[in-house]
């Protein structure tokens, strides 16, 4: 492609996915398309033989198999009413204090996501279960949206994170490395999202009132404790399906993912929520959900693979050194400022397979641990999912809620928790053995 510059193209092709976006157009069919085009520019109907060769390659992995299966056990745990009774319990159990059931909504969300690995389960699920109570209640509808959207995107960093394992795919890390290196950093979020509720609701009790009196003595404190303790017993035993076996080195992920789908479907029908037509809406909502994150894999593939072939790698990779005037500090700083702006654009698939051809050299340069490194990635793309205007969960929560919550009680409600995210990254940099440590045990 002689008549044109690498840093040109590259400028179009980020340009071109910014035009499409903001058209309304699938994102996959926006770096499917542009791959298209500059692939036909740059090396003609040659080109077609590298997306062919990306997109087997993509087929053929065996890592990549566990992603359906975690898909369908989260879509399992969403029917099968496991968190309704964990809710209910820490909500008789923490509701006494200010700001308890908002408090109660982020413990279910940390559980939660052990056992579901994706965002839409939990931010659906916890929308249904307890916005109306939480309402109901008193409380503030932005406290409450963001509550709901920012627990519920703990799932795309706790394992089983299907975020970790397509990242595992890219880097060639250890998947049960990845997961254990994202358990405390989800803690960490998790404990800033109790936190902030606690601070803001003893100031303002208002937006976060107590369960009346009459409430708190229809169930006594005895009874309260064991009722969370029996109904954490189904999620706990889901979490050592999966992840036990992973971190034992019983099971490959991708086995464990079949034996989590399996626990899913016997906790469905312990809690007598299976029926034919719920497992075969089950099997077509995840039937959907994997077309859509294969779709999107297929388009970033061949979009990255067309972007390093004429040269915007090495032209983006020269732009970060520039600006980070040789500082790794600043550097780092610089390559997760893009990955904050880019998730307020694009879906984290994409930003994954765009990023990650250039920043991992970047890193391994810079001297940076790859673990650590790609671990605050993954905790830095959860404001993906709630950045402004395509944040994933803000839709999801604004899908199912009720008529009185606005798109800006939805947008308000996420705006602290998207600051505490990026305390929770401060604190993984300034302390990377919350990384690091627990990875350190395996191979």
């Amino acid at each position: 492609m002689p008549e044109f510059s690498p840093e040109l193209l590259t400028f179009l092709m980020f340009a071109g996915v910014l035009v499409g976006l903001f058209m309304g157009h699938p994102l996959a069919f926006i770096l499917g398309g542009l791959a298209v085009i500059f692939g036909l520019l740059g090396w003609g109907f040659s080109a077609f033989s590298m997306f062919a060769n990306r997109i087997v390659g993509l087929m053929d992995n065996l890592i990549l198999a566990a992603i359906p299966m975690f898909i369908f056990m989260a879509n399992l745990l969403e029917r099968s009413g496991v968190a309704d009774g964990l809710f209910e319990s820490l909500r008789y159990l923490l509701g006494p204090i200010r700001g308890g059931v908002a408090m109660a909504v982020v413990v279910v969300c940390t559980v939660f996501a052990a056992c579901t690995g994706v965002v839409g389960a939990s931010v659906v699920t916890m929308a249904l279960l307890a916005m109306p109570m939480m309402l109901k209640y008193g409380y503030d509808k932005s406290l409450t949206c963001g509550t709901i959207c920012a627990g519920g995107t703990l799932g795309i960093l706790i394992p089983p994170s299907i975020m970790l394992v397509l990242m595992a795919d890219q880097t060639g890390l250890s998947v049960g490395k990845l997961f254990l290196g994202g358990i405390v950093p989800g803690v960490i979020l998790s404990c800033l999202y109790i936190g902030y509720i606690a601070f803001v609701c003893g100031r303002r009790p208002e937006l976060g009132p107590p369960l009346s009196m009459e409430e708190r003595a229809a169930v006594p404190v005895k009874k309260r404790l064991s009722m969370a303790a029996i109904s954490l017993v189904p999620p706990v035993l889901l979490i050592i399906g999966v992840l036990g076996t992973i971190f034992s080195g019983i099971a490959t992920p991708t086995e464990a993912s079949g034996v989590g789908a399996f626990v899913a479907l016997l906790m469905a029908i312990g809690y007598r929520r299976f029926s034919w037509k719920m497992f075969k809406d089950t099997v077509l909502s995840t039937g959907r959900t994997v077309s859509m994150v294969m779709m999107v894999l297929v388009g970033a593939s061949c979009f990255t693979g067309v972007f390093m072939g004429v040269g915007g790698g090495q032209v983006l990779t020269d732009l970060i050194f520039t600006l980070g005037m040789g500082n790794k500090w600043l550097i780092l700083a610089i390559m997760m400022l893009i990955v904050f702006f880019l998730g307020a654009l694009i879906d984290w698939i994409g930003i994954i397979y765009i990023t990650f051809p250039v920043f991992l050299p970047i890193a391994e340069k810079l001297g940076f641990d790859q673990l650590w490194f790609v671990v605050l990635l993954a905790v830095n793309l959860q404001n993906s999912f709630l950045t402004p205007p395509f944040g994933y969960a803000l839709f999801y929560l604004k899908g199912v809620a009720p008529p009185g919550v606005t798109t800006a009680d939805v947008y308000k409600g996420v705006v602290p928790f998207i600051a505490l995210m990026l305390v929770g990254l401060f604190l993984c940099i300034l302390f990377p053995g919350a990384v690091t440590y627990f990875a350190s045990f395996i191979d």
